[in-house]
């Protein structure tokens, strides 16, 4: 399960890992952006622009592609996945629904569960 947060709300109960993606180019600061989500065309093409991104998700994806099979063989039936950013609406969602598109790829059971956008 990958679940967008906003460190502002603070970090989700039940994480296996969290990281923090504060780093990263924040849409926020662009008026026509600001209320839309990660999920918003709009704000994909914001951050696949960015390559500083990509990277994080290039990464991100190795680092859980690596572990999540020793999770597994010490009978983890699930792993939670949380990555915040300042308000959980732009980067952490983005990132969020990107790595679990690329594991649902690969197993069964990936979902992305967020507040209401």
């Amino acid at each position: 399960r990958f679940i967008p947060f906003g460190y502002k709300h603070g970090v989700p109960t039940g994480s296996d890992f969290v990281f923090d993606v504060r780093c990263l180019p924040n849409p926020h600061w662009e008026p026509a952006l600001r209320k839309l989500s990660g999920l918003d065309q709009p704000v994909i093409e914001f951050l696949q622009e960015r390559e500083v991104v990509g990277q994080m998700f290039t990464q991100l994806e190795q680092f859980l592609s690596f572990w999540i099979p020793h999770f597994e063989s010490e009978n983890r039936s699930y792993l939670t996945v949380s990555i915040g950013c300042t308000g959980g609406q732009h980067r952490s969602v983005y990132l969020c629904h990107k790595l679990a598109e690329f594991f649902k790829k690969k197993r069964d059971n990936v979902t992305v569960r967020h507040r209401d956008l």
